[in-house]
């Protein structure tokens, strides 16, 4: 349903904001919207009811399709509202200074009404039989703080005003900037000749009694603890609230640039002050951290780095008896500067920049992009960033994000219940388990007599959860798991406090022990060591067995004698074996559970080197890794990834499941959290934010986001404003048809029973050929799965259809690789446009895709690389899924189920269904001009529940076909045509 326009005044609006915009403002509701030329009716329409849900503080589910202007319309209708509100809140607050000063107003007069944001809540109640000067002195006095509040905000605005406008205006400024980064770098240059000659000398001679006493500290001026610990005189003066803004997120970081690029080029890119978010690994500027590769080794390095730079104690270690020896300072981070940091904050928040241009600027600033974004938040209007840094709580504290009385516009929303559920739900796996039961062991044994009591409590806590999430997998900790076969093999599903009470754990609380490793940090401390190069701290060795055999190592280390560093036996010694475990960090005892990470892959060789030096234990191969091949990294700590599992299972027990996946061998198995219920995490953004937005191409079917997401999460039926636009192509430019029976008069019904037919498979190719003799240019054709793909391809292989295929389509298949996908489709493209100026037998291309898989979502088929996009069957999802039963069966549970519709469970898996459905076939129009047929090979979509789960501009112009002639005869005229007159 189409949103109800709430219309409003039209205001001049004279804030700097709009000083440089066009004059080109088009009025829709009563409002002024800036446009950078002349808008669709259909903009219009979305910019007038997204400014209505903002102004009224409502939940927006927008639906407009690709190539409809989306982007530009939620910049200029949400900057627009922002642009009134904050005039407004201005105005309020000088009439509201101006009666307080006013020398003629005694107090007796009606108080002036405070701007909505400083109005306080409703939750403050007043004593009941309370004297009248009570009352009004405790007025009076809120009144004072109130005025008082709004001079310091004023203040600082105007201050920061200031301080832009300078940077904006006063080249000098950034003149001294770059002479003071270039002093930085001279002196440490400096630094780092006088450390070179220290250790080109013959190190330093040993010192008498006393002696040491005399050798200098290292020194560090005043300037540089200021700089260091980031106290400035002026910081509390520059540090501000944060203003009313518009949170913005997307899936990627590509889609998040495409956005920035489209701020820059509206009339709002001059003035608005927007920082663009995202992790370290994409936005940190020090290259001995990047090289690092995994975002959770990164991440560790960025956080020690600052820690070693908030450091001021010196800190000394006993080396002998009567003697102190001074230990090296810790490396600090070059870019976390304060006074640079607060460079970068204006010079970000001077000009819309997006993550690449935010790079480029810390490097030329030397400063950190990180960190000097985050500080830039509280002043910023328009705050872009990725899903998982808003859609999670802790990443949000993190980041410095507040939402109270703030706006939210999710984009590419389709998928927001899955990745909710996804960032939620943890999986580990029993080598996992085995890997930090093993490092934690090791831990306390050299450290135990150092610990306190509380210490050594938790830690045999961990120790002991651990054994028995092994244990309820069928293994055992004192063995490895790559050689433990469990005795029974599958899936097992349990509630929280089930598996807790299986697991002998439920007398233990994880809430306590979940704290214990926030707060001690004992997973970092397990796999960092305390001395040695940060480079090898993540290299993994492998520890003596507890009763080591009697026998020969298989080699000596290079340019040692045969028995040096050896124990009697000539195996390692275990003083030395006990160095390198300091040396390197804590390691697994039972050989190489996990695969070498690549982030470090020049060190395997020394890691294997370093395993065969251990007595009894074999070196395991390297996994092969094939070539371009894109894998996951790996946590540098498995005890990471467990204390992630430990916070999902503090979840509500009705809200979540755990999976026991039994495969083989207790390496293979896992334990994995299943969140159920997304809304308990997605509650506390609808509940702290003024206004919240879920935008999308496609966004049906939408009765998901109201049932599962809004409703669960304690959002009122009225609040929920639907919007959904048409598309700009002109009606007889789409040609969507539902094909029921093929040329043979096979019927078409491709269900799991059905689809693997031969008869099925035939008449699916009978009908591609019909297609490809009268579709020029490119064909999509989509599968419900990767098997049935590879299964399809080989049965029309095997029986001349594909080389029929061929005669008019050159074949091309979805590569499996993610790294294949643009060469793939770059000799897509070129053999579409070589067949179209060459003419011949063949006429385009023919791409074989899967729905869900890498081509189904974001992949532009514009024009005449996908002038007919065809879906074989429905790709319902495998209703054997345990996670899936589940889901469905919490669903029947939780949901009420009104008369006449089906269950709320079945209504999910066609939900799922059609959501991905629709993604696929939006890959075909693409803008205006953009013409394709749309061909739906299953009779089911004739149904009337399916088709209205079809976006509404395809669902007003879909025929459906009971046979194959008339549907030919369609297509055959539709395509004559366009590609007549285009």
């Amino acid at each position: 349903m189409t949103a109800e326009v709430i219309t409003g005044s039209p205001k001049e609006i004279s804030r700097p904001l709009e000083r440089t915009m066009a004059d080109k403002t088009e009025e829709a509701g009563g409002v002024h919207f800036p446009f950078p030329f002349t808008p669709y009716a259909i903009q219009k329409d979305f910019m007038a009811a997204l400014y209505q849900v903002l102004e009224a503080g409502k939940i927006g589910i927008f639906e407009s399709p690709t190539g409809t202007g989306k982007s530009l319309s939620l910049i200029c209708g949400a900057l627009s509202w922002l642009r009134d509100f904050e005039q407004k809140k201005q105005e309020e607050e000088e009439r509201l200074l101006e009666a307080r000063a006013d020398p003629l107003n005694d107090g007796k007069g009606q108080a002036p009404c405070p701007p909505p944001s400083c109005q306080q809540s409703p939750g403050s109640p007043r004593a009941a039989g309370e004297p009248d000067w009570v009352t009004q002195f405790v007025q009076k006095k809120e009144e004072r703080e109130l005025v008082d509040r709004l001079k310091e905000g004023q203040v600082r605005r105007k201050k920061r005003e200031e301080r832009l406008r300078q940077i904006r205006h006063n080249a000098s400024l950034k003149f001294a900037a770059k002479r003071m980064r270039q002093e930085d770098e001279e002196t440490e240059r400096l630094l780092r000749l006088s450390r070179e000659m220290l250790a080109a000398g013959t190190g330093p001679e040993q010192l008498a009694w006393g002696e040491d006493e005399l050798v200098l500290a290292e020194y560090e001026s005043d300037e540089e603890k200021g700089s260091a610990s980031g106290l400035d005189a002026d910081e509390d003066d520059l540090e501000e609230e944060h203003v009313t803004k518009i949170y913005y997120c997307s899936r990627t970081h590509s889609q998040l640039a495409q956005f920035v690029h489209e701020v820059q080029k509206s009339p709002f890119g001059k003035d608005t002050r927007l920082v663009s978010l995202g992790s370290r690994q994409n936005l940190c500027v020090n290259e001995d951290v990047r090289k690092l590769g995994s975002v959770q080794l990164i991440n560790d390095r960025c956080v020690e780095l600052q820690r070693s730079k908030h450091e001021k104690k010196s800190v000394v270690e006993e080396e002998k008896p009567g003697r102190r020896r001074r230990l090296e300072p810790r490396a600090t981070c070059p870019f976390y500067n304060h006074k640079q940091l607060q460079l970068l904050r204006d010079e970000v928040l001077l000009e819309v920049k997006d993550i690449e241009q935010l790079v480029a600027l810390g490097k030329e600033a030397r400063a950190c992009p990180y960190y000097g974004s985050r500080f830039a938040i509280p002043a910023a209007q328009l705050v872009v960033l990725p899903y998982q840094i808003l859609l999670h709580a802790a990443a949000r504290q993190a980041a410095g994000i507040r939402l109270q009385g703030q706006v939210v516009v999710i984009d590419e929303a389709h998928n927001l219940i899955d990745t909710i559920t996804g960032i939620h739900s943890v999986e580990v796996s029993g080598s996992q388990l085995c890997q930090a039961h093993s490092q934690l062991l090791q831990y306390m044994e050299r450290y135990g007599k150092r610990l306190k009591a509380k210490n050594l409590m938790y830690i045999k806590q961990i120790l002991y959860v651990l054994e028995k999430f092994v244990t309820v997998l069928g293994g055992n900790v004192k063995q490895s798991p790559n050689t433990q076969s469990l005795s029974q093999a599958g899936t097992e599903l349990k509630t929280v406090s089930d598996f807790l009470f299986e697991s002998q754990i439920d007398n233990i609380n994880l809430f306590k022990v979940k704290r214990y490793c926030e707060k001690s940090m004992v997973s970092r401390k397990v796999r960092v060591p305390l001395r040695g190069p940060p480079l090898l701290s993540s290299v993994r060795l492998f520890s003596w067995p507890a009763e080591p055999p009697n026998a020969l190592s298989p080699c000596s280390p290079c340019g040692s004698s045969p028995g040096a560093g050896r124990g009697p036996s000539g195996s390692l010694s275990q003083p030395l074996l006990s160095s390198l475990s300091q040396l390197f960090g804590f390691t697994e005892r039972y050989g190489a559970v996990l695969a070498p990470s690549r982030e470090q892959p020049k060190l395997s060789g020394f890691q294997h080197f370093l395993q065969s030096l251990q007595p009894g234990v074999t070196a395991a191969p390297a996994a092969p890794a094939e070539e371009g091949e894109d894998r996951a990294l790996r946590p540098a700590s498995p005890l990471m990834h467990i204390e992630g599992f430990l916070a999902a299972l503090t979840t509500a027990n009705q809200d979540g499941r755990v999976i026991l996946s039994r495969q083989g061998s207790l390496s293979q198995s896992s334990l994995k959290f299943l969140l159920l219920n997304p809304a308990v995490h997605f509650a506390q953004v609808v509940k702290e934010c003024r206004a919240v937005v879920l935008a999308g191409g496609t966004m049906q079917p939408v009765s998901d986001f109201r049932e599962q997401l809004l409703a669960c999460a304690g959002v009122e039926a009225e609040r929920v404003v639907e919007f959904s636009c048409g598309h700009v192509i002109p009606a007889d430019n789409i040609l969507p048809l539902v094909i029921c029976s093929g040329p043979s008069n096979q019927q078409l019904e491709f269900t799991y029973q059905k689809r693997e037919l031969p008869q099925m498979m035939d008449e699916t190719g009978r009908i591609l050929c019909n297609l490809c003799n009268v579709v020029p240019g490119g064909v999509v054709c989509f599968f419900p799965s990767y098997a049935y793909q590879r299964q399809v391809h080989a049965h029309w292989d095997k029986s001349g259809l594909l080389a029929r295929l061929a005669v008019r389509k050159k074949i091309f298949q979805e590569p499996q690789r993610v790294n294949q996908v643009e060469q793939v489709l770059l000799e897509y493209s070129r053999c579409i446009q070589h067949c179209g100026q060459a003419g011949g037998m063949v006429t385009g291309a023919l791409m074989f895709s899967v729905v869900g898989g890498k081509l189904s979502e974001g992949i532009n088929f514009s024009d005449n690389l996908g002038r007919c996009v065809v879906m074989v069957g429905m790709p319902f999802p495998s209703i054997r899924s345990a996670e899936l039963q589940e889901k469905m069966a919490y669903l029947d549970q939780t949901l009420p189920r009104a008369p006449g519709q089906v269950p709320p469970g079945k209504a999910l898996v066609e939900n799922l269904c059609m959501k991905a459905v629709n993604q696929s076939i939006g890959r075909a129009i693409r803008h205006q001009k953009d013409f394709a047929s749309i061909v739906l090979l299953d009779q089911r979509y004739a149904r009337p529940p399916i088709l209205a789960k079809l976006p509404a501009w395809i669902r007003d112009r879909v025929q459906v076909k009971a046979t194959f002639g008339p549907a030919f005869a369609a297509l055959r005229k539709f395509h004559r045509e366009k590609s007549g007159s285009s």
